[in-house]
């Protein structure tokens, strides 16, 4: 996957970003796609195939990120893989997330269901906003994302639009607008 990356913003000093697509919402919703960025703008994205006991799908949330679960059972990798991955390539990180409530249970529910625990944090987002900047959250990215052309709602994709925003908010803050 190419890098993108918003050349007006400086990259320097931000955090990893996970984001997660899942089944629906609620306690029967699971993950099926999980997404993340580094600070240095390297990504990665991965199907999750559905363990066996995970049933649920909601059809609007199918309208939203455009994943069906046929799909994620062709293509996703198993649950044991996608966790494994993850503690290999994010051990010791804490990586934000904007629907820490959501994304935390997904991602646990990934790590249980596999029968492993990760090696890294997940935080969630705000915690790194200042009150201005989070007033401005919704607007900014808005904007960042009209500017990227994102055409899909995918999770290494919304994790990147989330690390760009960022950058934006903090770009701004230090030119004190």
């Amino acid at each position: 996957m190419p890098v993108l990356s918003d050349p007006a913003q400086p990259n320097g000093d931000l955090p990893a970003v996970l984001d997660m697509e899942a089944s629906g919402f609620g306690r029967a919703s699971y993950p099926i796609e999980v997404g993340y960025v580094l600070p240095d703008g390297a990504a990665f994205c991965t199907l999750v195939c559905p363990a066996p006991d995970w049933t649920h799908w909601d059809p609007a949330a199918e309208r939203l990120h455009h994943i069906s679960r046929d799909a994620a059972v062709r293509h996703g990798r198993s649950v044991i893989a996608v966790a494994r991955h993850l503690n290999d390539e994010l051990h010791g990180r804490t990586l934000y997330c904007d629907g820490w409530a959501h994304d935390y249970a997904w991602l646990y529910q990934l790590f249980d269901s596999a029968g492993l625990v990760p090696a890294f944090r997940l935080d969630n987002l705000r915690g790194l906003l200042s009150d201005g900047e989070a007033e401005r959250w919704h607007t900014t990215k808005q904007q960042v994302a009209a500017e990227m052309h994102l055409e899909r709602h995918r999770a290494s994709a919304d994790a990147r639009l989330l690390q760009l925003t960022l950058a934006r908010l903090r770009s701004a803050s230090a030119r004190g607008a």
